[in-house]
């Protein structure tokens, strides 16, 4: 194909969704161009999974996913799932290894490894790259777009992919930019709020738990609704807690923080055992040695420096009194307090802090089957911009390289 026929494709964004985009368009043959703002490319794909970048989630379904019409998803879905990323990637030299929980990892168990093998096959299809610069504003006229810089320069496209990503994470590349590009071309955004994010707690002695680990079931509650129940690793900072299952839990934190309903965590702390088996287990513990303090009873059952917090909230103030001098309502108070204790959530830690962006671009605006405006034909989305998020473990990033495919093939024409 001649270069002045080929279809001209400007990315702005080169993450996830942005470089899947670019590989897609140039395999059809589209000049293609990335302009990414940072100094270079999939800066926040490095950090995914911990460094070790979860490709997908085996385990996929909309329940995973989130914002104001979360089917949206299954339009990109239908053309580029689970096993088509799997084979794209494998083609690309990424060997997956599959582990609990459906996580799919690179076998080199890199993050790098992934970005590595993106940008080489860009270079192969002679994708442009351009990083360190901004797009400030996307103008369409009547024979395409300008994609104008925020220093000096433009450049002319015959359709744009808007790939940007969200807020999260700013640190790594995601600054909001990509939700003001796309109000200017008249589409709405809803209002972004961070999502996997740590929770904030109001609580007296969140020093003397910091740095702590413990293994239990949090379930999260807006006025006194429960929104979901997760369990595993719970770790306690100085601001509150955090862990998985609390990235699992913090969206609607976030999204209802200072709108004054009642926001709380309702901690398990054994969730292997029924309240009942947790008074019996408690009994036991006294009676093989009533001699002993209240606190020094507990030592060896949970993690000491969250025995003398724990015997506060159920209303024990003289921890060290015998053990033995506990009544069985007494039992059966400190027994409900290890199986249901109550924190107030203030709201989350910053945007810095944040995985993944809540709200977006409204996809009510947005076609499912191609990713193109119904405002702006030739402007297409993809990836963390729209008002689309995933849960922790793979699925946002499945929504990238979905979106970004789907985005690419149909810009590409």
């Amino acid at each position: 194909m001649a270069a002045a026929e080929r279809n001209r494709i400007v990315i702005v964004g080169g993450g996830a969704a942005g470089m899947t985009a670019a590989i897609v368009a140039a395999r059809q043959g589209a000049a293609v161009t990335v302009i990414e703002r940072m100094a270079r490319v999939g800066k926040k794909l490095l950090a995914t999974g911990n460094g070790r970048c979860n490709l997908t989630n085996t385990n996929q379904c909309i329940d995973r996913y989130h914002g104001a019409n979360p089917r949206f998803v299954q339009g990109a879905f239908d053309q580029f799932d689970v096993k088509q990323t799997l084979s794209f990637f494998e083609e690309l030299g990424i060997e997956p290894v599959f582990e609990e929980g459906g996580h799919v990892y690179p076998a080199s168990g890199q993050a790098s490894s992934v970005l590595d093998v993106l940008r080489y096959e860009m270079e192969q299809l002679g994708v442009e790259v351009i990083c360190d610069k901004r797009i400030s504003g996307i103008e369409k006229g009547r024979k395409g777009f300008r994609c104008v810089c925020s220093d000096t320069g433009e450049y002319p496209a015959d359709r744009v992919i808007i790939a940007a990503g969200g807020k999260s994470a700013p640190n790594l590349g995601s600054n909001g930019s990509g939700f003001k590009l796309a109000e200017r071309l008249g589409h709405t955004v809803k209002t972004p709020f961070p999502a996997l994010v740590q929770i904030r707690l109001d609580a007296p002695f969140l020093k003397r738990l910091s740095g702590i680990r413990i293994q239990g079931r949090a379930e999260c509650r807006i006025d006194d609704v429960v929104t979901g129940s997760e369990r595993g690793e719970l770790l306690f900072a100085d601001y509150g807690i955090s862990g998985i299952p609390i990235l699992q839990l913090s969206r609607p934190v976030s999204e209802y923080a200072g709108t004054g309903r009642k926001l709380s965590l309702h901690l398990d702390l054994f969730p292997d055992s029924t309240q009942k088996e947790a008074a019996e287990r408690i009994a036991r513990r006294v009676a093989h040695n009533p001699r002993k303090t209240l606190e020094m009873s507990f030592v060896g059952l949970m993690h000491k420096r969250l025995i003398g917090v724990i015997l506060q909230q159920a209303g024990f103030e003289d921890s060290r009194s015998a053990c033995g001098n506990l009544s069985r309502q007494e039992i059966h108070r400190l027994a409900m307090r290890m199986k249901d204790w109550p924190l107030r959530c203030t709201g989350v830690q910053s945007w810095m802090f944040s995985q993944v962006t809540a709200g977006g671009v409204d996809v009510d605006e947005v076609d499912p089957r191609t990713m193109e405006s119904k405002i702006v034909p030739g402007a297409y989305f993809a990836g963390e911009v729209l008002d689309i998020d995933g849960d922790c473990g793979g699925y946002n990033l499945q929504w990238a390289w979905s979106s970004g495919w789907v985005a690419g093939m149909n810009a590409a024409g």
